[in-house]
């Protein structure tokens, strides 16, 4: 007698991308997973556009639950999602992407012979013809290759595409609630998870689709915004002193090989291109969030001072 599929709850943040949730949630609708072995749980991240219509025409074949919450973060949006998980498992995805149909298949049989790991699977860039989103993902791409778990290097696996044993999200107490911003979250919570002793596993099996249309003004807010949060992260690392980066250049010669083993030669050098700009982005961003923690910092230091 075979046992059951295990149980999964899909937890997706959401704000003010009704017609993206909408293609994210047919998606799941034709998963090739039993309907009674996974939830959908949608949290509206206080976006002033209702959720109720786009949610309503899946109730019929989801098992579907939709929760509103004030704009807080998108780290706050997973946990109230996790909060109310009857799954075994939880799966990250974002509103913004579609799944493979064998996409929980894939997770749940990396998490049979792995039940107390994170699992990472692969995400693939759906706009293809969108140089600025190819070359975001070309960076996610030279992260996975670089940071490859069968090396011991695992490093973080975004929050589009995890699946974790919800017991341990919880004993680990989920996203960062204080998180300013949605970025690097992911790298706080697998630096966490790591710190216990726990694993990650890396499912390239598992994919999503991610569907963001990016123009070279929110190319670079997406990766300035990478950098303030490239610092949040560094600033509570604790083996690696507050705030403090070290540049891999390893990392960096991978990054910028990636798109020569994946496109022609010239638009690989246009990527090429691109990721220049986005590491002047993070840089720029990153630094301009530790102006601001130190601007806040001796404001407080002198309010301190007139109240003694």
């Amino acid at each position: 007698m075979t046992s059951p599929l295990p149980s999964f709850s899909v937890i997706i943040p959401t704000r003010n991308r009704p017609e993206q949730l909408a293609a994210c949630l047919e998606s799941l609708a034709r998963l090739d997973y039993p309907r009674d072995r996974f939830e959908v749980i949608v949290v509206d991240d206080g976006g002033n556009q209702p959720l109720d219509p786009v949610v309503a025409r899946f109730c019929d074949r989801l098992n579907l639950t939709l929760l509103t919450q004030p704009p807080t973060s998108s780290s706050v949006a997973r946990n109230g999602g996790a909060a109310r998980a009857t799954g075994e498992f939880l799966a990250f995805t974002d509103d913004d992407c579609t799944l493979a149909p064998d996409w929980l298949q894939a997770l749940a049989a990396r998490l049979a012979s792995a039940p107390d790991h994170a699992v990472g699977g692969r995400t693939i860039n759906a706009l293809p013809e969108n140089l600025f989103s190819a070359a975001s993902h070309v960076i996610l791409d030279a992260i996975y290759d670089y940071y490859d778990p069968h090396q011991g290097r695992a490093h973080f696996f975004p929050t589009c595409n995890l699946a974790l044993p919800a017991s341990r999200f919880r004993a680990l107490g989920g996203f960062s609630k204080d998180w300013p911003m949605a970025a690097a979250e992911d790298r706080e919570f697998c630096y966490r998870w790591l710190q216990r002793g726990w694993l990650l596993a890396r499912a390239p099996e598992a994919c999503v689709y991610h569907h963001r249309p990016l123009t070279l003004r929110t190319f670079w807010r997406q990766h300035f915004t990478y950098g303030r949060g490239a610092f949040r992260y560094h600033q509570v690392r604790t083996d690696s002193g507050p705030g403090s980066r070290k540049p891999d250049r390893r990392f960096y010669w991978t990054l910028f090989r990636q798109p020569f083993r994946q496109m022609p030669t010239a638009r690989a050098l246009a990527v090429a291109l691109l990721l220049l700009v986005s590491q002047a982005a993070t840089v720029a961003g990153y630094f301009s969030e530790r102006a601001a923690l130190a601007k806040r910092a001796r404001r407080c230091q002198r309010g301190n001072e007139h109240e003694v």
